[in-house]
C-alpha cells in the first residue's frame, strides 16, 4: 500500500483590525452555505460574537449559541443544535473553550468551521486538535483545523495582557516539544517532519526575539504572538498531529490540570513546564525563562499559585498522561527526588 500523508491546513488566515464584517467576505469567497452557527461565550458574545452574528445576519441565515465550557455535554448539544438547524457550517467568536467545542463539534457533523479568536492565549485557535475536559484519559482529541481564522487584533487586545503571556508560554514550550519528538523518532523510531519541526522552532525562536515588543502589550505585540500561535497549529497540521507543539511540558500542565484545585491558564502551566524539561534536555533552560520573566509569564510555582508539592506531583506522574508519546520523561518517569532536584535548581520551586 502507498503511504498517504495528509495535510490538511487554514484556506485564509485574516489578521487586522475591525474584522466581524469581513465574515461576511470569508464565507463568500469560500462558498461556506446559507446557514452558520454563530458560537460564543457569555463574555464574547459581548467583545466580538454579537457583533460577528449582526454582520452575519444580514446575509446568511445565522443562530447565536452561547457555550459555557469546553465539555463533551457541550459538543452534543452544539451538535444537535447545528442538526436542527441544518448548519452549513460554524464560527466560534472566543478564547480557547469556544473554539474547541466548534471544533470538535463541526468535525463530527461534518461541516467546517471558522476561527474567530477573542484572546491570544494557546495554539488551539488553527490547529486540528480539540481539548475538551471530559474525555476520560485523553487530554486531547483529532479533529479539523478551521478552514479560515480570523484575527481581530482591536478585539484580542482588549482582552486581559495575562492571555498575550500565557500565549508566548504556549508557544516557547515547541523548543521542548521537538526535543521530544526528535528523541521519538531516534529511539522509537516514529516519524518526523523536518519541516514541520522548523516551522514550529521557528515560531519560538521569534517570540525570544521579539519579548521586549510583546511585553508592550500593543497591536504589534498581538500580531507577533498570533502569528506564532497560528504557525504552531500550521506546523501540527503539516506533521498530522500535535507533535511539533506538545511534548511532556504539556504533560506536565495535564497534570496540574489534575491536581491542582485552581490550575493557571494552559500557556502558562506549558511556559513553566518548558523551563524543567530545558533543564532535563540539557537545553539553555535559563534562556526559557529570562523570555517568560521579560513578557511578564510566570516562571515558577508561586506565580503560578500552586503549591510546590503539586509541582513534583504533576512532574512524577505527567509521564501516564499519554503513554504512547515518548519524551524525555521515557517509560517510567521521574523519581520524586529527580523532580524536586530539576524544580529547584531551575527555580520553579
Amino acid at each position: 500500500m502507498k503511504k498517504v500523508h495528509l495535510m490538511e491546513l487554514p484556506r485564509e488566515v485574516l489578521l487586522g483590525e475591525n474584522l466581524a464584517g469581513e465574515t461576511v467576505s470569508v464565507a463568500k469567497r469560500l462558498k461556506l452555505g446559507r446557514r452558520v452557527l454563530v458560537l460564543y461565550g457569555p463574555k464574547t458574545k459581548e467583545i466580538a460574537g454579537g457583533e460577528v452574528e449582526e454582520n452575519l445576519s444580514r446575509e446568511f441565515e445565522a443562530s447565536g449559541v452561547v457555550v459555557r465550557g469546553a465539555t463533551m455535554e457541550e459538543v452534543e448539544r452544539v451538535i444537535a443544535i447545528a442538526r436542527e438547524t441544518s448548519a452549513d457550517w460554524m464560527i466560534a467568536v472566543g478564547g480557547g473553550s469556544i473554539i474547541d467545542v466548534a471544533k470538535l463539534s463541526s468535525y463530527r457533523v461534518g461541516i467546517p468551521f471558522v476561527s474567530f479568536p477573542t484572546t491570544a492565549s494557546h495554539d488551539g485557535i488553527a490547529s486540528a486538535n480539540a481539548s475538551i475536559k471530559d474525555l476520560g484519559s485523553k487530554t486531547s482529541v483529532k479533529a479539523r483545523p478551521p478552514i479560515a481564522v480570523i484575527a481581530d487584533v482591536s478585539v484580542i487586545k482588549t482582552a486581559p495582557y495575562r492571555y498575550l503571556a500565557a500565549g508566548v508560554g504556549d508557544i516557547i514550550s515547541n523548543l521542548t516539544a521537538v526535543k521530544d519528538w526528535q528523541l521519538a523518532h531516534r529511539i522509537r523510531g516514529e516519524y518526523y517532519s523536518e519541516y514541520a519541526a522548523s516551522l514550529s522552532l521557528m515560531s519560538a525562536k521569534m517570540v525570544i526575539k521579539n519579548a521586549d515588543i510583546i511585553r508592550l502589550g500593543n497591536e504589534e505585540s498581538v500580531r507577533k504572538v498570533i502569528k506564532g500561535l497560528i504557525s504552531s497549529g500550521v506546523a501540527m497540521s503539516i506533521a498530522g498531529s500535535s507533535r511539533p507543539a506538545s511534548g511532556a511540558e504539556h504533560l506536565f500542565s495535564h497534570a496540574l490540570d489534575m491536581l491542582a484545585p485552581k490550575p493557571a491558564l494552559h500557556g502558562e502551566q506549558c511556559g513553566v513546564g518548558t523551563i524543567i524539561m530545558a533543564y532535563l534536555h540539557g537545553l539553555k533552560w535559563e534562556r526559557v525563562r529570562e523570555t517568560l520573566k521579560r513578557v511578564g509569564a510566570p516562571t515558577n510555582a508561586y506565580e503560578l499559585g500552586i503549591d510546590p508539592e503539586i509541582i513534583i506531583k504533576a512532574l512524577t506522574i505527567a509521564h501516564t498522561i499519554r503513554p504512547e508519546r515518548y519524551t524525555i520523561l521515557g517509560k517510567e518517569g521521574l523519581t520524586w527526588e529527580a523532580a524536586e532536584k530539576a524544580a529547584k535548581i531551575t527555580g520553579v520551586i
